[in-house]
């Protein structure tokens, strides 16, 4: 099995040696150590890890605004650790996607529960996310056909399912998509009114 790629993110160097010892005696790999927030960006867009453990409160910028800084260019976990059982950082953590939030002091058990449960929500949401990106495309390509099933329609002087059924054969046809013969149709159409 594949070991899990974590970055941790820590300013206190103890702190930082024992959070990398226990995720290590947890069996997963670290693969960055970061000691500020600008240090935190660069490892992991370098790196791209399975999942980051960052302390809220790093030099430079902080582990919040890094971690919403490295959300507008990859989809990475994140596991945010404080001194403080804060509201308001809680709620600007929920607000960019952080998946878990850790009290100091940590010890093995909590950083295994935390990264599980982040982790499976990771999941969930990446999964959410491909049956948007699929269903979005259906939508597309549905409106594609039927629009190019009216261009045949009228043309052709075809009924609805005679449309239907000639977009089918010259899919077949010519071993393409659906919906692709169906946009060829839908440009020679353009330009067909055009002239």
């Amino acid at each position: 099995m594949k070991k899990l790629k974590i970055v941790i993110a820590e300013d206190e160097y103890i702190i930082l040696m024992g959070m990398k010892n226990n995720l290590e005696n947890l069996g997963y790999e670290v693969v960055g150590e970061a000691t500020n927030g600008k240090e935190l960006v660069k490892i992991v867009l370098e790196k791209s890890p399975d999942l980051i453990i960052a302390d809220i409160n790093l030099p430079v910028m902080d582990g919040l605004e890094a971690l919403r800084y490295i959300s507008q260019t990859k989809f990475v976990p994140s596991i945010i650790v404080s001194g403080y059982d804060d509201e308001e950082l809680i709620s600007k953590a929920k607000d960019i996607g952080v998946l878990g939030y850790l009290i100091k002091p940590i010890d093995e058990s909590d950083l295994k529960a935390a990264i599980e449960i982040a982790l499976s929500r990771f999941k969930d949401i990446k999964e959410l996310k491909s049956e948007l990106e699929t269903t979005k495309e259906a939508l597309e390509s549905r409106k594609i056909i039927e629009r190019a099933k009216g261009i045949v329609m009228e043309r052709l002087q075809l009924s609805e399912s005679e449309a239907m059924k000639f977009l089918q054969k010259k899919s077949r046809n010519s071993n393409k998509k659906i919906v692709d013969v169906a946009n060829e149709i839908i440009e020679a159409d353009k330009a067909f009114r055009l002239d």
